[in-house]
This record gives structure tokens, sequence and C-alpha cells, in this order.
């Protein structure tokens, strides 16, 4: 799966204005909001879930990055959305450290195949510092984009 199946481009967010995860969170979910990609009067609900899914373990991985991730009724397609944070944000890390980039990913819960295909596609890329580097850099929702369609082509070519 390309992280191009999921991503919804017109809910990225490349200068969070939270300084904090609950609000990082909002922010995220409100932008899918904004898309169309999330109706307006889930969006507590969707915040909420997420937050309870954080206080069970922080998706805060390290190296600057949080993957909050649901799966929840309201959604009838795999939806994710990234945004940045300049200062970084405290999301309670395994390393301790701040968060730069956070990749927020919701999903239908009748699908967990699917879920899975798309939480191992961002973990792979993920998992590349020059990815970590340069979505870190993103200053623009369009270098964002450029990222985002240059790690797929990346995947299709080594065959992931």
């Amino acid at each position: 799966m390309k992280l191009s199946d999921f991503m919804v481009s017109e809910a990225i967010v490349p200068q969070l204005q939270s300084t904090s995860r609950d609000d990082a969170v909002r922010e995220l979910v409100e932008a899918l909001a904004h898309a169309g990609k999330v109706a307006t009067k889930q969006v507590d609900e969707i915040v909420q879930k997420i937050i309870e899914r954080e206080t069970q373990g922080s998706t805060g991985i390290g190296k600057g990055i949080a993957v909050p991730h649901i799966k929840h009724p309201s959604t009838t397609e795999i939806v994710g959305t990234i945004g940045c944070s300049r200062n970084g944000i405290e999301f309670n890390s395994l390393d301790k450290a701040p968060v730069y980039s956070v990749l927020l990913l919701l999903s239908p819960p009748n699908d967990p195949d699917r879920h899975l295909e798309a939480m191992e596609s961002l973990f792979a890329h993920l998992q590349r510092d020059r990815f970590r580097k340069f979505l870190r850099q993103s200053e623009s929702t369009e270098a964002i984009i450029d990222l985002i369609q240059e790690a797929d082509e990346a995947q299709q070519e080594s065959g992931l």
C-alpha cells in the first residue's frame, strides 16, 4: 500500500499551531474534517478516542515521530494526514524526546487487514532516516506531498 493511497493531501498541516499532544490531535482531526474525510459532528468523539488510545500507550515511537491511530466506525475508508511542529510537542515518546512529525491514521473497524497494511507502509518509510529528515524539514504542504510521492516511487522501485 502506498502512502498516497490514504494520506489526504488537503488535510496536511505543515506548521502545526498546537503545542500539546491533545491539541495537535484535534488540529489534525479537524483538518480531515475540513477536507471532507471526517464528519464535523464526529470530530470530538474521534479526538477523545485517540486521546484514550494515547493514555493506554503513547504512539510517540521516538526519533521525533508520533503515529496516533484508531479504528473508528464513522470512517468508511482509511485516511491519514501529517502535521509538522517546528518547536516539538511533548508526546510521552518512548525516547522521551519531543515529536516534530505527527502522522495520524483513521481506519474503519471492519477492515483490520488494510489498517495493518497502512501501518506497515507508514513504518517502512519512518524507518528511513532520509524520510524522517526531509519530513521534519518540510515547510509546505507541497513539500510534504512531494516527499510522499518520492517515497511511493522508491517503494515501488524496491518492490516493497
